[in-house]
């Protein structure tokens, strides 16, 4: 897979797989020189993370599958139908879909225990598992130790393939960038450890949130590159933070200032992840007459 720009996985959130993702503008970030061992790899270069990648064909799919809507009984949503989102799981992966996407709020903390029984019935190295961190819920103190090792059992995993801040935005950035919590330098740690391959963040923030926050993840680079250059050596580029995770679709190009975010993180050299491709299958379902016209 080429180092990505306006990369997939779309992690698209409607109640069912999709086939294919909705058309967006493409966008290709710089690509490393051939000689850096960051190059050697398809994805965002770890050590810890290569024989995992090699088992999976060094190639994380175009589409990805996000469990922030799973299928309910009774309109429920602490009560996932888990034989319905097995059957999901199973077309996915026999479609080739290998990225899956959960998140610590989703369906009131249980997405990540049901997707983790559901793929837990599959070998780990072959399926790509994304969790995130609620930084962005207001609460009265920040622990990331310990919602990480709740997240690692909630999935039934020993380490998560790609590990997001979630939501990074105008009222989260201060939580995420207060060095009382020790939020990023814990999670840099469990990268170090093998225990998170990819780290990176999501937001819905405005473009100088976004700025902001990638400027705080360089510095924390270049602090750690001075202090250990061995572990800012695991790390993708010159940012601890290795992809960014946005909402970007044809309406969102413009309404949440996609564009103007994917030229940022471009400069920047960071991977963009997709998110909300079709907003959750709302733009996949047209008026009457739109349909008609088509």
């Amino acid at each position: 897979m080429p180092w990505p720009g306006a990369w997939a996985p779309a992690c698209c959130r409607a109640q069912r797989p999709v086939t294919h993702a909705s058309a967006k503008p493409r966008v290709h970030a710089r690509e490393p020189p051939v000689s850096s061992p960051k190059a050697a790899h398809g994805l965002p270069y770890c050590p810890n993370a290569q024989p995992r990648e090699r088992q999976r064909g060094s190639a994380v799919g175009l589409l990805g599958f996000g469990a922030m809507r799973l299928p309910v009984v009774d309109s429920d949503q602490a009560a996932i139908d888990q034989p319905a989102l097995d059957a999901m799981v199973d077309t996915a992966i026999a479609s080739g879909v290998n990225y899956f996407d959960t998140a610590y709020p989703y369906h009131d903390g249980l997405s990540e225990v049901a997707l983790g029984k559901s793929l837990a019935r599959y070998p780990r190295d072959s399926y790509y598992l994304a969790d995130k961190y609620p930084g962005h819920q207001i609460a009265d103190s920040y622990n990331p130790a310990q919602i990480f090792e709740e997240q690692l059992a909630k999935c039934g995993v020993g380490h998560f393939d790609f590990y997001l801040l979630h939501n990074v935005y105008e009222n989260s950035i201060d939580v995420y960038t207060d060095e009382k919590w020790g939020i990023a330098d814990y999670f840099a740690e469990q990268k170090r450890l093998g225990r998170i391959s990819h780290l990176g963040f999501s937001s819905h923030g405005r473009p100088d949130n976004l700025a902001a926050f990638l400027d705080y993840g360089a510095r924390k680079y270049a602090a750690l590159k001075e202090k250990a250059p061995e572990v800012a050596a695991l790390f993708a580029g010159e940012n601890i933070f290795e992809f960014c995770q946005i909402q970007l679709n044809y309406l969102d190009w413009t309404l949440q200032r996609a564009e103007e975010k994917c030229a940022m993180l471009e400069n920047a050299g960071v991977p963009v992840v997709v998110m909300e491709p079709l907003r959750g299958g709302r733009l996949a379902q047209l008026e009457p007459a739109q349909m008609d016209a088509l």
